[in-house]
């Protein structure tokens, strides 16, 4: 009888162990969705956004102390961000400092993803410096395109948008892209760099943006924003 007995107990503690672990799991996560870093390490943050986050409450997301904002605008030679109007619109409501991203095809020529960057990117000096995201490979091209042409083709295209924003623009460098091209250490541009929760070293120098948490939830959309932090 008395190894009847012990069984309930084994399993109780055993059920017990289970539900803690279950419960800083929880924990974790919520605080993973919600985690932003330290505001004494790095004061100014601020979010990116684009068509995949729906609507998103500029207004509120000044009321957060955000300090400024990046909007997705055009990709390629002929995309353009759905959103990119009302972003813009709503933006111009709040005195949130703000900019756009292209989103950089290797596949493309320069001079025919920059036609379609000018068309779309409103010439505004008050604007941010200009973002070109760096993260499709030329893996999959129609026609071979090699490292040099990858480097070439970029510079000729930052040649164009500078032109035309009057800003040095900010590379929006992905592992993968650096990994593959090391555009870090070939063209001098402030870099953008991504990495959930710990600070990004791929580049191999230091970084002027960081990407700290690609989900964020917050109150001024339905869906997780990427946050956002500048080098202090």
């Amino acid at each position: 009888m008395g190894r009847k007995r012990a069984f309930p107990w084994r399993w109780r503690i055993a059920a017990f162990f289970v539900l803690l672990a279950a419960l800083a799991g929880i924990y974790a996560w919520w605080e993973a969705q919600h985690w932003v870093p330290s505001r004494e390490a790095y004061p100014v943050q601020g979010v990116l956004i684009g068509a995949r986050d729906g609507a998103v409450d500029f207004r509120a997301l000044e009321a957060t102390n955000a300090s400024f904002a990046y909007i997705e605008a055009s990709e390629g030679e002929s995309g353009r961000d759905p959103m990119l109007g009302d972003n813009l619109r709503a933006l111009s409501e709040t005195r949130l400092p703000h900019g756009v991203v292209h989103a950089y095809d290797p596949c493309i020529p320069a001079e025919r993803q920059a036609a379609n960057f000018v068309t779309i990117v409103p010439r505004d000096a008050t604007m941010l410096p200009p973002v070109i995201a760096l993260e499709k490979l030329a893996n999959d091209c129609a026609d071979l395109v090699s490292e040099a042409g990858v480097e070439s083709e970029l510079t000729t295209f930052l040649n164009q948008v500078e032109s035309h924003t009057g800003q040095r623009a900010i590379l929006k460098l992905s592992a993968d892209f650096e990994a593959a091209y090391r555009i870090a250490s070939r063209i001098e541009r402030d870099l953008w760099l991504a990495r959930a929760w710990l600070e990004p070293e791929y580049a191999g120098r230091p970084w002027t943006l960081w990407t700290a948490n690609p989900a964020l939830w917050s109150d001024v959309t339905t869906n997780p924003v990427r946050w956002v932090v500048a080098q202090p």
